[in-house]
Order: structure tokens, then sequence, then C-alpha cells
């Protein structure tokens, strides 16, 4: 048979059916003669490509974002080549002191809504070049915020990095964290050298791992500093309370951007809404939106690939991502707030019961990729449905979960609780409804 996607293997050279029908050629009988068919050979740095795609994209990426949940930022501090570079330059640099504007809290948001959609508009998970054009821009950009700032410290992870904040997020979630016994800590000698932290963090007053890079330079420190086991709650349940930027980076980048990058290419209504929108262009002689990308690193535009953009293209891919943003996340922020005012919580602290949702809902976005090349291959989940629903149930009861504890340490009257959590409910219906159509209806 037939490989269902043929340009997408990866470890085979020979793809297409073996044989062929030649409706030219027939016996004496009438019957038509079985022909063999060359095999169709892929060069070797095509199969190579198409393994890195996988690699990177199908295992990496959304096993590091696994990773953040299960063991706090360890990729941040141990493998990260950008955190190493940047940190190299840093030790070779200027050692300037960092500016105020580095230091603004709105960038996490910012640069992981602008690579998101960028990376969007140019098929990063597609295209090598765009890849390169992303993620090395973004370590040549890290090695230079090393160089400029600090003096052997991570300035670009702690600030700047376009997944930085999500990182921290999702860390919060993480089964063990570096514990400070300030009891201990304050018995040692005053002048023992500081420990050296990367991200710039005040050890003896860490609290939580959303921050920490988990490097384990600090542990023992001063013998006060110890990796111990928690409940992946605690932090949420108890530790401080989110920067205001954190909670809208939660609503409109994880809950908002991220859903509207990963339903865009499956949602037929998008589809149609693109096509109607052409015909109405067509039908009243508007044509320039209708003209191809001019350049690969602008908009997709790989001719040879069949894969070129237009104009309309990503207008509409902006106008997508952008409505979903504000539509889910305008809703989760008022569904937030209502509910905390209702119970009398902060409703700051009341945002982070939806990370369990959001870092749930981003593993199997990204998986997408995953099982779409694995089935490229012929290769097929048959659990895999049953997998998703287990996954997002679990997100789903978990944020409840989570949701309705912050509310009730707010200690409201049962009436006041019943009605903040049937509103805390309303964002987790909202967003588990955009994953039922994803996996499910489209």
């Amino acid at each position: 048979m037939p490989h269902p996607l043929p340009e997408s293997r990866l470890f085979s050279g020979n793809y297409g059916a073996s044989s062929f029908v030649d409706a030219n050629m027939c016996l004496a009988s009438g019957e038509p003669v079985l022909q063999e068919k060359t095999p169709t050979l892929i060069p070797w740095h095509d199969k190579l490509v198409l393994f890195a795609q996988f690699a990177f994209w199908g295992i990496w990426w959304p096993f590091v974002i696994l990773s953040m949940l299960l063991m706090g930022r360890v990729w941040c501090g141990v493998l990260c080549p950008e955190g190493a570079l940047t940190e190299f330059a840093s030790r070779h640099g200027r050692g300037g002191s960092i500016p105020r504007w580095v230091r603004w809290s709105g960038w996490p948001l910012l640069a992981f809504a602008l690579t998101t959609i960028y990376g969007q508009l140019v098929s990063v998970y597609e295209y090598p070049k765009a890849v390169l054009v992303i993620l090395g821009g973004s370590t040549v950009a890290a090695m230079v915020a090393g160089y400029l700032w600090g003096k052997g410290k991570r300035v670009w992870c702690r600030y700047l990095c376009p997944v930085s904040g999500v990182f921290a997020l999702l860390a919060r979630l993480a089964p063990f964290a570096f514990r400070v016994d300030r009891a201990a800590w304050d018995l040692q000698p005053a002048q023992r050298a500081a420990v050296d932290c990367p991200p710039l963090l005040d050890v003896k007053h860490l609290q939580g791992m959303s921050q920490c890079h988990a490097c384990g330079r600090c542990s023992d420190h001063r013998e006060a500093v110890t990796l111990a086991p928690r409940s992946p709650n605690a932090e949420i349940l108890g530790g401080p309370p989110p920067a205001t930027t954190e909670v809208l980076l939660l609503c409109f980048g994880v809950l908002g951007v991220a859903i509207g990058a990963f339903q865009w290419t499956v949602n037929p209504w998008f589809v149609r809404a693109k096509q109607a929108a052409a015909e109405w262009l067509v039908s009243r002689d508007i044509l320039w939106p209708l003209a191809d990308s001019p350049a690969w690193w602008l908009l997709t535009s790989y001719p040879e690939a069949n894969d070129v953009f237009t104009w309309l293209d990503g207008i509409a891919i902006l106008a997508y991502i952008g409505a979903v943003a504000l539509v889910l996340g305008g809703a989760t922020l008022l569904a937030v707030r209502g509910a905390a005012r209702l119970a009398g919580a902060d409703w700051r602290r009341l945002a982070l019961g939806l990370v369990p949702l959001g870092g749930i809902g981003l593993f199997l976005g990204l998986s997408m990729m995953t099982v779409s090349q694995l089935r490229a291959e012929g290769i097929v989940l048959p659990w895999l449905s049953a997998l998703r629903g287990v996954l997002l149930g679990l997100g789903l009861l978990w944020s409840a979960w989570l949701g309705l504890r912050l509310l009730r340490s707010a200690a409201p009257s049962p009436i006041r609780l019943g009605a903040a959590f049937l509103v805390w409910l309303m964002p987790l219906a909202l967003a588990g409804s955009t994953w039922v159509l994803v996996f499910y209806v489209w």
C-alpha cells in the first residue's frame, strides 16, 4: 500500500506502491499487466532534516514542557544551551549593570506572544530556515545580553527569554524544591562567600521553584539549602502570590495565544472564513491581499514544496490568534476576578489554579506534532484519543480542585463559595471545550 504521506517518510527511501498498472499494456485476454515501479529515492539529507524535525519538535519540545511539571526548571539550569552561552558571554563580557527596561515585568508575555505568532507565520515547525531564524536569533540575542550585562549571570534567562515566564508558571507544580533552613543559615559565619546563583536570586529568601533554575549550585550552601520533596500543590496553595504580569501571561498567553496557535491549522471554520474573505476581495477586484509572500522569513514561502502564504493568509492567522487570545484570555481573567471577588480571595493567587490545565494543554498541543509525524510514518496509536481524554480530564479536575481549595481558604459563606466556584468553572469549561473541538470534533 502507498504511504499515507510519502513525502514525510523518515526511514525509507522507497515509498509509494511497489508496482502499478499501465493502461496501455494488456494481455491477450484483456487483463492489465502489472508493471514493476522504479523506487523513488529521497536524498539522505532530506531524511536527516525530517529526522531532526521529529527529534526536535516531536520529542524535545513537548517533553521539555512536561519536564517543567515533573522536575522544575532543570532544563534551564543544567541542559539549556542558550543559558550556558549567555553565562559564558557574561563571564567574559562588559559586566554592565542591568537597565531598568530589561527588568520590565511585561517582557515574558510580550516575548512569548510575538515569538509564538511569528513562528506560525513562518511555519517554524515545518522548515529548518524558520527554526534558524527564531532559535538562532534567540541564541544570538542571549549571547549579546550576556556580554552586555551581569558578571557570570544569566540576565537573558531571568528577564528576556521568550519561554522563561511560561516555564516559571509550570515549575510551580514541581514535586520538589530547594528549601532554606534559616536557622542553620544564620549559624554560619557571615563572611562566607555568597552563592553563585545564575538567575540572580536571593537564595536566603528563596521561596518556591518558579524562578529557581534547579542548577544545584546552592545545594548545601551554608549547610542550609537542601533539595526536598513536596506536594505539587504546595506552591500554588501556600506560595507567594504571583505578579499581575504572570497572571496575564497565564490567561492571555498560555490559555490564549498558545491555544489559537494550536487551533488555526485544524479549524475548518477558519478555512471557510478565509475562503469567503478571498471571494469577497476578488469580487471587488482587491487583489493585493492574494499576492504571495515576498520572502520566507516574512511569511511562509516555499514554492518547491507548494507551500506559499499570501498576505491574506498572514492577516487571517494574526486575526485568528489575536481574537482567540482576547476572547479566551479576557473571559478567563474576568471569571477569575469575579470568582475571587465573590469569595473575598486574592484573584492573582486564585489564577494559579489554572496552571495545571494550562501546562497539560501545552503538552497536548505540542504533542500534536509528534502524532502527525508518527502518523506520516504509518504508526497509528489506537489509544491516543483515550489518552488525550484522560490528560485533559486530569487537567480540568486538578484545576477545579485547586480553585475550590483557594476559594475555601478565604472562608466565604457556603452560598458565596458555591457561587464563586460556579464562576470558577466557566474558564475551565471554555478551555476544555477548545481542546474537545481540536481532538474530537474538527
